[in-house]
C-alpha cells in the first residue's frame, strides 16, 4: 500500500501529492511527534504518579480492586504508574498503531504484563463484559487527553463516552479537575497578529496612507487559538488590564458534557485601555482537595520560579472580535463560548441587567478571507513598519517615471507600494482564488483597482497580452509564498523569474537582486528536549520509545530540517553566523547543483545541539533583510530572532544519542547541496 502525502514544491510554489512508502506518514508522526517532550516533563511526571497513588490508596481504604482505565496511554507510562502503586488491574487504550505495539513492549520490558493490558483500540470502540475488550467497568480513571487548548484534542467527548459506557459511577479521576483561567490585556505586538493596521508611505507627492478594506477591520478572524510560549513574551509588549479571574473548571470524576455551551465572568477592569486580547491557560488538579497541582500559568501570575518547561502544552491566544476600550472600575462582561473541541471569546459592557439573552454560541468564521490567507506570523510581519521601510527604501532606488513592474508574492503590499513610489503600470500575479479576491479587496478600499492589474496565471503561462504587449523593467517579490514552510522554500521566486524571463527587458531590476542562507551552531535552553532520549522516566524504562523514535528519525536516509519559531524557544551561539550559498536571481535557475563543503569553529562551550539555518534577502546592494538572525545580543551569545519567521532547526544526532560527548567539540563540518531541480536542500553535519 502506498500513502500520498502533501509537500509544498519550491520549484511551484505549489502543493503537491507525493507518493510515499505506506511507512512514512506515521515514520513523520513518531519522528516529529511530541512523546519525548511529554517524557522529559518532570513536573507532570511527578504530579500525575503522587496522584495515581492517592487515587488507589482512596479505593483501597474503601475495600474495592483497583481497575483501571487509561486512556491515550501512549507509552504506558501512566499505567505503570498505576500497577507500581498497587492497582489490580489496567486496561491501558491506544488508538495509533505503532505506539500501542511499543506500548506492549515497554510494559512486558518492565514486568506489568500481567497487570496491564494494551488494547489498540479508539476508546469510542471499546467493549466492556465477559467477552468485551474490558471484563468490567474501570473505578479509577486515568487519562493525559489535554492541549495547550485544554479540549482541543476531544477530551471533552471522550470524558463523556467513558462516564457512560467504561467507568463506573463515583470514579476516582487523574486528573481530578481541569481550571481555565483568563486575563485581559491590551497589546500592539499581539494585535498585530490578528488585523492590519494602515502602512505609511512617504511618497514624492505627499504621505499615502494603506488601508484595510472595512470587511477585514470588522472580521472576527479564524477561531483556532493562537498557542505560544507566553513566557518569551516580555512583559514590556502588553498591558495587563484585568486580575487572572476562573473561567470554568471541568470535575472529570463525574459525568462530562461535551455540548456546545458557554460561561460568563464579571471582570472589574485594574486599568483603562483597549481590550484586544484574552490570555489563557489551564491548571489540574490531580486529587479531589487540590494539593496535587500542575500548572500552566506565565511567569508573572506563578510566583515560583522553578519553572517546568513544556513545549506540548503552553499559553494561549484569543483575539477578541473587535477592540474594545474599558475604563478602570466599570464593570465588563466576558464571555466564552465553546463547542467540542474549541473556545472562543467575546466582551460586553456591563448594562445593570444580566444581559445572558445576546450570547451566540457560534464559533467566529472569518469572513474578509484575509486571515485564510495570511496566518498569524504574516500579519506581524505586514505590519512591521522597519521591514516595510526597507522595502519602500529599496524601491524608491530602482523605480523610475518609466517603470513598469511585475511583483511575484503571494498577499503582498509591494504593488502598493510599487503605485504609490511613482511606477508607471504595476501588474501582481495571484496564483490562489484567495489571494486574488483579498488584493481585488485591498486595491478597491484603496481605489486602485484601475492602477494594479491582477494578473489570473501561473508565471509560466504568463503571455504578451497579460502584461499588454510591455516588457517588465522592475521584477519585485518579497519573497513570501503562502506553501513556504522551510526558509528556502521562498526560492520559489527565483523559479518564477526564471519562468517570465522572455517578459523581462534586458536592463531589467530584479528586487531582490539575490539571497542567501546563512547557518549558525547553537544550544538551546529547552528545544532540545524534544529530540532527546529519555531512557529511564520516573523510575520505568522507556528506551523501546527512544529507539522508535530513532529509527523513524532514520527512516529517511538524510535527517530533515524542521521549521520552529525560534523568538520562542531560547538559544545561544556556539559559533559566528556563516553565509552559505547565494543564489543570484538577477541569472535564471542554473542546471546544476549548486554545493559547499567547509567547517565552523565552535567560539563559545556548550552543548552543540544543531544548525539554525535561515534566509537574508539582498533587495539592492546594500539594503537586506534577515528572516533569522537579527543579533547577538551579548558575550554568552544569547541570540535574537525575526518574530515573524520560522527559522530551519537542523538537530545533531548527538541530541538523540543517549551517551554525552565527554570532550565538547572544537568545530563542526557541514556540507549543503541545493538541488535545482527539485528545489530542496539537503545537508550534513559531523562534529569534530
Amino acid at each position: 500500500m502506498k500513502t500520498f502525502c502533501g509537500r509544498a514544491n519550491p520549484t511551484t510554489g505549489a502543493m503537491e501529492w507525493l507518493e510515499e512508502d505506506e511507512n512514512y506518514d506515521y515514520h513523520q508522526e513518531i519522528a516529529r511527534s511530541r512523546y519525548a517532550d511529554m517524557l522529559h516533563d518532570k513536573d507532570r511526571n511527578m504530579k500525575y504518579y503522587q496522584g495515581i497513588r492517592a487515587a488507589v490508596s482512596r479505593v483501597k481504604e474503601r475495600g474495592e480492586k483497583a481497575i483501571v482505565l487509561d486512556i491515550g496511554t501512549g507509552t504506558g507510562l501512566l499505567s505503570m504508574m498505576a500497577a507500581s502503586a498497587g492497582a489490580d488491574f489496567c486496561y491501558a487504550i491506544e488508538v495509533f498503531k505503532p505506539m500501542a505495539n511499543a506500548a506492549v513492549k515497554i510494559v512486558e520490558k518492565n514486568g506489568f504484563r500481567d497487570k496491564i493490558k494494551v488494547i489498540n483500540k479508539h476508546s469510542t470502540e471499546v467493549t466492556v463484559g465477559p467477552d468485551g475488550d474490558m471484563q468490567c467497568r474501570a473505578n479509577i480513571l486515568v487519562t493525559e487527553l489535554f492541549d495547550t487548548e485544554l479540549i482541543g484534542e476531544g477530551a471533552l467527548p471522550t470524558y463523556e463516552h467513558a462516564h457512560k459506557y467504561l467507568v463506573q459511577e463515583g470514579c476516582e479521576a487523574v486528573p481530578h479537575r481541569a481550571t481555565v483561567y483568563v486575563q485581559l490585556v491590551e497589546s500592539k505586538r499581539m494585535w498585530s497578529w490578528n488585523k492590519l493596521f494602515p502602512v505609511r508611505v512617504e511618497a514624492e507627492d505627499g504621505e499615502k496612507i494603506v488601508v484595510s478594506p472595512s470587511e477585514m477591520e470588522n472580521c472576527p478572524g479564524v477561531p483556532s487559538v493562537c498557542d505560544i510560549q507566553l513566557n518569551q513574551m516580555p512583559s514590556s509588549d502588553f498591558t495587563i488590564l484585568s486580575d487572572v479571574v476562573t473561567m470554568f473548571s471541568v470535575d472529570f470524576s463525574k459525568p462530562v458534557r461535551s455540548a456546545s455551551t458557554y460561561y460568563r465572568v464579571q471582570l472589574e477592569p485594574v486599568k483603562s485601555g483597549k481590550a484586544q486580547i484574552v490570555l489563557s491557560w489551564w491548571d489540574i488538579d490531580m486529587d479531589p482537595s487540590g494539593t496535587i497541582n500542575c500548572t500552566m500559568a506565565p511567569y508573572w501570575v506563578k510566583s515560583t520560579s522553578a519553572f517546568q518547561w513544556r513545549d506540548h502544552w503552553m499559553q494561549c491566544v484569543y483575539f477578541l472580535p473587535n477592540e474594545e476600550p474599558i475604563l478602570q472600575g466599570e464593570k465588563v462582561y466576558l464571555t466564552a463560548c465553546r463547542d467540542e473541541y474549541s473556545v472562543w471569546y467575546k466582551l460586553q459592557k456591563a448594562r445593570g441587567e444580566d444581559n445572558k439573552a445576546d450570547v451566540c454560541v457560534e464559533s467566529p468564521i472569518c469572513r474578509c478571507q484575509a486571515h485564510l490567507l495570511w496566518n498569524r506570523p504574516r500579519f506581524g510581519e505586514l505590519n512591521d513598519q522597519n521591514r516595510t521601510r526597507q522595502y519602500i527604501k529599496s524601491l524608491m532606488n530602482v523605480l523610475r517615471t518609466d517603470s513598469v513592474c511585475l511583483c511575484i508574492s503571494d498577499g503582498s503590499l509591494l504593488p502598493v507600494l510599487a503605485h504609490y513610489l511613482g511606477a508607471k503600470q504595476v501588474f501582481t500575479v495571484e496564483n490562489s482564488a484567495v489571494s486574488r479576491s483579498v488584493m481585488e479587496k485591498f486595491f478597491k478600499a484603496n481605489h486602485l483597482e484601475d492602477k494594479i492589474k491582477i494578473l489570473e496565471a501561473r508565471p509560466e503561462s504568463l503571455t504578451s497580452s497579460h502584461l499588454e504587449d510591455k516588457k517588465i523593467s522592475v521584477l519585485v517579490g518579497e519573497p513570501f509564498f503562502t506553501t513556504s514552510l522551510l526558509p528556502w522554500h521562498n526560492l520559489y521566486f527565483w523559479y518564477a523569474r526564471t519562468a517570465v524571463s522572455k517578459h523581462l527587458a534586458s536592463n531589467v531590476t530584479i528586487l531582490p537582486q539575490s539571497a542567501s542562507l546563512h547557518m549558525m551552531i547553537v544550544e538551546f535552553q529547552d528545544l532540545w528536549r524534544i529530540r532527546s532520549p529519555c531512557g529511564i522516566c520516573e523510575g520505568f524504562d522507556v528506551r523501546t520509545m527512544d529507539d522508535m523514535i530513532k529509527s523513524s528519525i532514520d527512516f529517511r536516509e538524510s535527517k530533515e530540517a524542521e521549521p520552529h519559531p525560534l523568538w520562542e524557544y531560547p538559544c545561544k551561539s556556539l559559533s559566528d553566523p556563516l553565509e552559505v550559498l547565494v543564489f543570484d536571481f538577477r541569472e535564471t535557475v542554473p542546471q546544476h547543483c549548486l554545493s559547499t563543503e567547509g567547517s565552523v569553529n565552535l567560539l563559545r562551550k556548550g552543548k552543540s545541539h544543531g544548525a539554525v539555518l535561515w534566509m537574508e534577502y539582498h533587495l539592492t546592494a546594500d539594503i537586506s533583510v534577515s528572516t533569522g538572525l537579527t543579533q547577538i545580543s551579548n558575550e554568552k551569545g544569547n541570540c535574537e530572532w525575526n518574530p515573524h519567521c520560522k527559522q530551519a532547526v537542523y538537530f545533531f544526532s548527538s541530541v538523540i544519542e543517549s551517551e554525552i560527548l565527554a570532550d565538547l567539540p572544537s568545530a563542526v563540518t557541514y556540507a549543503i547541496n541545493f538541488d535545482t531541480k527539485t528545489g530542496d536542500i539537503a545537508m550534513d553535519f559531523k562534529l569534530l
